[in-house]
């Protein structure tokens, strides 16, 4: 048995012959407590290794946004670098750790894309209209060069300097001349010429015949300035013969006017992001400005426009529709005749029933669009006998065509859930209707639908606004054909506004990024409004039952 002295040294106490043995309090942390950010165990070493590489991507960017003076872009680099950097590097903040990288991901993909579609929903952001006036300036002049008339063939040599920028080298009356897109043309003495080749020009490098070929594209596009002071600049077809050209328009920049010099034609900004002339023709460049609210208000008033729009906004809400109701009462219909347990084999057959739904849908798109061939598509050459009903190039039976192969990939998904939502109801609700004498049609009515309609409501909304951006059905099976004629864009009977944007957007000949992004916020603003209605709709036959 200890002795009293020894229990005094423990900081121990006695009460009644018990013994009360104290501790000194630890003034370290204790294992358990002890953070990743400081403590060197080889977890400390992965998450160092991960932060060097996002440090290391930071940085990259960082650089890459300086170069083009993109400060939006290096400001918030730096703001998730440091907040990175402070959370994980930090003993604290357990939770953020958790939610850092997720809040990333969600400015990035989420935030920042809505806020820039909106931004760009307001401007005349499209096909020659891209970059800034000063670009538009540049590209309108480049694009009007002309050979000029009696001008000389100069031998020329393609040449790299050593930053990576292509040149030329000619060969004049006085010698040797070398220069780039950005250098006019220069003498050089010490170049050293084969006839009329130059085979050596100090600081460059000779590009042989091959690197020629690899770059013909960029080659054939260099304007080299031939004189400071001049208009003109040297161009080459074949990298090997040079000629001069010069630009047959004239860029005053004090008055802000483009002219003609051929026609004496004045170009000004019109306001709207072109040069236009007194008669309303415009320059094919333009540049990027605010157009307000006319994008939106195009697609009702512009008669280009207007018309086929309105036809898609009508068709859009007519196919989301019909979708959700077709496969919703087939899979209903199913669900109540696979619950009932005197069918046989129904674990199998339900399981037979569910395959359209984990089939890919794009893939069963582009089947069915084989399927629905005209000339050589299963159902016509062989169901039908070798008819060519127009499946996918007639108006009407394109769009029936579409909600058939929708009803194909649909109802699986309603047959679950309207399963799963049968087994929910309680059997002593069906068992109180039979002992009222209600008979089948009313019990459907009043215990079946409405107690089923409680809990796959939100599901309908959800397949609703699924359908209305059902994308992948309508251009995988008929590319939103059959067109519309005569309309400015490649829009057709069956598209929908997702589809009608991507048209606009991507597949028109002219890309017209404003309007796109002004249908895309209508989009939003339509399946936000339908799913309000739907969920207050629901909460009142909750409130209802």
């Amino acid at each position: 048995m200890p002795c009293p002295a020894s229990l005094r040294r423990r900081g121990s106490h006695t009460s009644r012959g018990r013994h009360f043995v104290t501790t000194t309090p630890r003034t370290d942390h204790s294992r358990g407590s002890t953070s990743h950010a400081r403590d060197f165990r080889p977890a400390f070493w992965v998450k160092l290794a991960i932060m060097a590489l996002v440090n290391a991507f930071a940085l990259y960017v960082l650089f890459a946004s300086w170069q083009v003076q993109h400060w939006g872009i290096f400001a918030t680099m730096v703001i998730f670098a440091a907040v990175a950097n402070w959370v994980y590097f930090s003993r604290r903040h357990l939770a953020a750790k958790y939610l850092v990288p997720g809040l990333v991901f969600l400015v990035v993909y989420q935030l920042f894309v809505m806020g820039y579609t909106g931004y760009i929903a307001f401007t005349n952001y499209g096909t020659g209209h891209i970059a800034t006036q000063e670009d538009a300036v540049a590209a309108n002049l480049a694009q009007s060069v002309e050979r000029v008339e009696g001008s000389p063939a100069y031998p020329l040599t393609v040449v790299i300097d050593a930053d990576g920028d292509l040149g030329f080298a000619i060969i004049d009356d006085t010698g040797v001349l070398v220069g780039t897109a950005d250098e006019p043309f220069e003498p050089v003495p010490d170049a050293q010429v084969a006839g009329s080749d130059v085979t050596e020009v100090p600081g460059y490098t000779v590009l042989s015949f091959a690197q020629v070929l690899e770059q013909q594209s960029e080659i054939t596009a260099l304007r080299v300035t031939f004189d400071p002071e001049g208009e003109d600049s040297v161009r080459t077809q074949d990298g090997s013969n040079g000629y001069l050209y010069r630009s047959t328009l004239s860029y005053d920049e004090a008055a802000g006017t483009i002219t003609d010099t051929e026609t004496g034609v004045v170009y000004s900004d019109n306001g709207r992001g072109s040069f236009a002339a007194p008669d309303g023709s415009t320059l094919a460049v333009g540049w990027r400005v605010a157009v307000g609210v006319d994008n939106f208000l195009a697609m009702f008033t512009d008669a280009r426009l207007s018309g086929p729009f309105l036809s898609v906004l009508v068709w859009t809400f007519a196919f989301a529709f019909l979708s959700v109701a077709t496969t919703f009462f087939l899979g209903l219909i199913l669900a109540i005749v696979f619950n009932h347990p005197g069918v046989r084999g129904r674990k199998i057959i339900r399981s037979l029933l569910i395959l359209p739904y984990a089939f890919p849908g794009f893939l069963s798109g582009l089947v069915w669009a084989g399927l629905l061939n005209r000339k050589f598509g299963f159902i016509n050459q062989v169901l039908l006998g070798g008819a060519e009903v127009p499946w996918l190039t007639d108006a009407w039976l394109a769009r029936l065509s579409v909600i058939g192969v929708n009803l194909w990939l649909g109802f699986p998904y309603m047959f679950l859930i309207c399963t799963g939502a049968l087994q929910a109801i309680s059997a002593d609700m069906y068992e109180a209707a039979k002992l009222d004498g209600a008979k089948a049609p009313r019990v459907f009515s009043a215990i079946t639908l409405p107690m089923l309609m409680i809990s796959v409501a939100p599901l309908l909304i959800a397949s609703f606004s699924f359908n209305f951006n059902n994308f992948n059905l309508i251009y995988f099976v008929t590319e939103g054909g059959p067109n519309f004629p005569g309309s400015p864009i490649a829009v057709g009977a069956t598209d929908i506004l997702i589809s009608m944007v991507y048209s606009v957007a991507i597949e028109s000949g002219s890309t017209r990024y404003g309007l796109a992004s002004a249908m895309s916020i209508l989009i939003f603003a339509l399946v936000g409004l339908v799913s309000w209605l739907g969920f207050r709709q629901t909460r009142k036959l909750e409130d209802v039952i």
